[in-house]
């Protein structure tokens, strides 16, 4: 059992790191079009949607625009975001909100 979990464990490790490393190896010598460079910026903004959306809209397998606190909290979180620029106090106002309205609720 061990061993099993030992080698589960290095087989998770390689299969996140090689899909990284790879295009470090190859590409890290070359400059890429300004294209791919653009395209690459909006990854980020991409996985975060994908991450953010469901819990933004979704309540029990079915979309909840009203009565529903994940997006009711992300209005303040949003702004304030918006305007700090900080993620620590994003965060905090995030979460702070959302026990607000699990206090209210």
């Amino acid at each position: 059992m061990e061993n099993s979990l030992i080698l589960l464990i290095l087989g998770m490790a390689l299969v996140t790191y090689v899909p990284r490393a790879i295009p470090m190896i190859f590409l890290s010598d070359r400059d890429l079009p300004s294209w791919v460079n653009e395209w690459l910026g909006y990854i980020p903004v991409t996985v975060l949607s994908a991450l953010l959306f469901p819990i933004l809209f979704m309540k029990d397998q079915e979309v909840a625009i009203s009565n529903n606190i994940y997006l009711i909290a992300a209005l303040p979180t949003f702004i304030m975001g918006f305007i700090t620029k900080n993620i620590f106090v994003t965060v905090l106002v995030g979460m702070g909100s959302v026990v607000l309205l699990r206090v209210i609720m």
